[in-house]
């Protein structure tokens, strides 16, 4: 039986469900509240042992969280009229949480964190079911439940002051000052996401129907590629209007706005452009005051590479002249180790506030 603390960090999100195990070492909880930044780099591997590398978040004194083991599930967690199926979860956590135990040789967590998305407005059946759920199959004495956004910005900045804007499909900005939490978007593809990759992919796609109807504003070269992908440009409100994900299916066109922005097309870099002005305002929106500022990027959206990101460090710039853009040291995952991590070690800084983030302390039960 190997000895040690142990924590659990899971992200579940848009696109799947993703898990792992995380080691403190033995001294951890006796930390001088010092952090370095940076994420655990752990990888879910459906199933399989992690890299082994470290997590340093700035949990606050609890050292370095070293993830030893992950598992995957591409299938999202369902959400049906009470919210997030807790049980569907459930159904998936506990036998993957005994699992990477088991492969550890390790007996008992001691803290769970969950980052999910909706957690805010969803997230009332996993706060009802979660905590004794997760007391009675796993022993579990302390849990984190938090909205994606949250696990996102421990990630990134750890437990610093600053803002984060995780963009990908859609978009949220949030900051903190430590003393409490501060949003920006993140209100979906019809209400908001500005700046997202569904927002740039259906500007693309409605220039791209300016350049077919003849109306000004139009871009030939977007509207090649509707066809190249999409096929006739008559066919996308059927393609588009009875789908289920059609955000996924807008952001799926904002590579190829890239593409043509890339080629020359100043219709596609426009939209870029506007996007970036959007991503800056939305971190502005959110962003602590003081001089000694950090943001941090994360998300698929800003792989996209220069024609997005040139744009984005000049509105940037603009916006909030007196931030420095950090690098974001790990992903949700990592956040959601991190947050385990000092929520088993009392170091827990991060802002307790509900639908963002709650904290729960139970009795555990005795596992053999």
């Amino acid at each position: 039986m190997t000895s040690g603390t142990w924590v659990l960090g899971v992200d579940s999100g848009g696109s799947g469900l993703r898990i792992a195990l995380g080691a403190l070492p033995r001294d951890s909880g006796t930390g001088n509240g010092r952090g370095t930044g940076g994420g655990s780099g752990s990888r879910a591997d459906a199933g399989g042992a992690g890299d082994g590398s470290r997590s340093r978040a700035d949990a606050g004194g609890t050292g370095d969280v070293r993830a030893v083991g992950s598992v995957a599930f591409a299938e999202p967690v369902r959400t049906g009229a009470g919210g997030i199926d807790a049980r569907h979860l459930l159904d998936r956590l506990v036998p993957a949480a005994e699992g990477l135990l088991r492969r550890a040789g390790a007996r008992r967590l001691a803290a769970v964190a969950v980052g999910a998305a909706g957690m805010a407005t969803l997230g009332d059946e996993l706060r009802a079911t979660l905590p004794q759920a997760l007391r009675r199959s796993l022993g579990v004495p302390r849990l984190a439940l938090a909205a994606d956004a949250v696990t996102a910005y421990a990630g990134a900045l750890g437990q610093r002051p600053g803002a984060v804007v995780a963009a990908g499909t859609g978009l949220i900005a949030l900051g903190t000052d430590l003393r409490g939490w501060s949003r920006a978007d993140g209100w979906g593809h019809l209400l908001g996401d500005c700046g997202s990759g569904a927002w740039i992919g259906r500007a693309g796609l409605e220039a791209a129907l300016r350049a077919h109807d003849g109306r000004p504003g139009g871009s030939g070269p977007l509207l090649a590629r509707v066809r190249a992908v999409f096929g006739p440009p008559a066919d996308l409100p059927r393609l588009l209007y009875p789908r289920a994900d059609r955000p996924a299916v807008l952001a799926s066109f904002a590579p190829e706005v890239a593409r043509c922005a890339t080629e020359g097309d100043t219709v596609a870099a426009g939209v870029l452009a506007r996007a970036a002005r959007h991503i800056a305002e939305a971190a502005a929106a959110v962003c602590p005051e003081g001089e000694a500022r950090e943001v941090a990027l994360t998300g698929g959206l800003f792989r996209t590479g220069e024609p997005l990101l040139s744009p984005l460090r000049a509105a940037l710039a603009e916006h909030l002249p007196y931030a420095r853009v950090a690098t974001a040291a790990g992903d949700p995952l990592d956040g959601s180790l991190a947050v385990a991590a000092a929520l088993a070690t009392g170091t827990l800084r991060l802002p307790r506030e509900p639908g963002m983030l709650e904290t729960t302390t139970l009795q555990p039960t005795t596992r053999t």
